[in-house]
């Protein structure tokens, strides 16, 4: 965490004495309520929860816009769960653009795949699990970006100064496992532990239907293993990040109005001998099928379907082993921008184990936004991590101001 705000510090330097050609200032922000429809699994657990959060965005030019800084704090606050008040620069980051090579240096996010249902070659930003239980949101990460713009396609090249690690919920927090993780006891592999360099690379090119990425990650895991610490008979987690090297592959083809997409990864992790096994594949596969002017309107909807595989046997690590995810996207192609996106995951192993999913949005005026997402949890199995969800379900109302 230093080491992040040393960096911080040294990029806001730079905003505040170079001449800029161009600035512009941006303001989200929006206030949460989430609601429980079960009874907590933990007595100390809440049945709902109030928070707010803010997140402007400073963007400055120079250089005839070869060279920009832009500039992205985070903060939310919870009025239950302390472990998800919390803030962070999700960007803080100078570009500058060469002829056929672009720099960028500082604190960004970095997104890859193409999937809907499960990002798996997604590797660069730690997950930011206060926020959400799917993964989208992510904590800034330290990094020098080089990317090469080339026939052949675009070749990024990635070192990453720094580790971040996730974030859990508090004792009172919802959608956590049955003790808390005690995030000031982390355990690395490392010697180095969060100060560890890691190194990736990504190659990306379009070639005539097909859009292909192939990556490659080289230091400290983003995913936690949490082991269990008894002391004075109270139980706690320890997240442990194991060292890893992992192998991606992403594909998107548009083939007539059908819409193809491939996630698949190759984990090898260093020598761990806790572990049942050191290597494993993964990956996630299906298409999307939009049907336009449905119902004799304007509506359109996108129809998902994709498949999760994952070849290692404990399910409390794999969420994905052997999963079918089914949804649709509709998009009313109103003035307020309606979109509503639902869809149900159903472990094709277990027929009492599955998670279903509504998000809905659209805009008021222009300048507030309201919002709605749904989730249901559903597991008979100890051993699925899912299970320590089972009545968390839960409906959440947003409203976003945008100035």
């Amino acid at each position: 965490m230093k080491r992040l705000s040393t960096l911080a510090f040294a990029l806001s330097g730079l905003i505040a004495t170079s001449s800029f050609a161009e600035t512009q200032v941006s303001v989200k922000a929006a206030a949460d309520y989430r609601l429980y429809t079960q009874d907590a699994l933990y007595s100390q657990q809440v049945d709902k929860q109030f928070s707010m959060f803010i997140e402007p965005e400073i963007y400055h030019s120079w250089n005839d816009d070869l060279d920009s800084v832009t500039f992205k704090p985070f903060y939310r606050w919870d009025n239950e769960d302390d472990e998800r008040s919390h803030g962070d620069i999700r960007e803080l980051m100078w570009l500058h653009v060469g002829e056929d090579w672009e720099l960028r240096t500082g604190i960004g996010s970095v997104f890859w795949g193409q999937t809907e249902s499960a990002h798996l070659v997604d590797v660069i930003n730690q997950t930011d699990a206060v926020e959400a239980v799917d993964g989208e949101d992510k904590l800034g990460q330290p990094m020098i970006n080089l990317t090469l713009v080339r026939d052949w396609g675009n070749l990024d090249l990635f070192v990453l100064p720094g580790f971040r690690e996730r974030t859990f919920a508090g004792e009172n927090g919802r959608l956590r496992a049955p003790f808390i993780v005690d995030t000031d006891n982390v355990i690395y592999q490392s010697t180095d532990e969060e100060h560890h360099v890691d190194f990736a690379a990504r190659w990306s090119h379009s070639i005539d239907i097909w859009e292909l990425g192939l990556s490659y990650f080289d230091g400290t895991s983003r995913d936690a293993d949490l082991l269990l610490y008894v002391d004075n008979e109270i139980g706690t987690f320890r997240p442990f990040y194991r060292q890893m090297n992992q192998v991606g592959l992403d594909v998107l083809a548009v083939v007539d109005s059908w819409i193809l997409k491939f996630e698949g990864i190759s984990r090898h992790f260093d020598h761990a001998p806790l572990y049942e096994a050191n290597d494993y594949f993964a990956m996630t596969t299906g298409f999307e099928y939009p049907s336009v002017g449905v119902f004799d309107s304007v509506w359109d909807i996108g129809w998902l379907m994709e498949y999760q595989f994952d070849d290692r046997k404990d399910s409390s690590q794999a969420l994905g082993q052997n999963d079918l995810m089914l949804g649709a996207r509709l998009v009313l192609n109103d003035i307020d921008g309606t979109e509503i996106l639902f869809g149900m995951v159903q472990d094709l192993d277990h027929s009492s184990t599955r998670s279903a999913f509504v998000e809905a949005s659209s805009r008021i005026d222009d300048n507030w936004k309201w919002r709605v997402d749904a989730r249901i949890f559903s597991a008979n199995e100890l051993s699925n991590v899912l299970y320590n969800l089972r009545n968390d379900d839960n409906v959440e109302l947003s409203l976003e101001y945008y100035f």
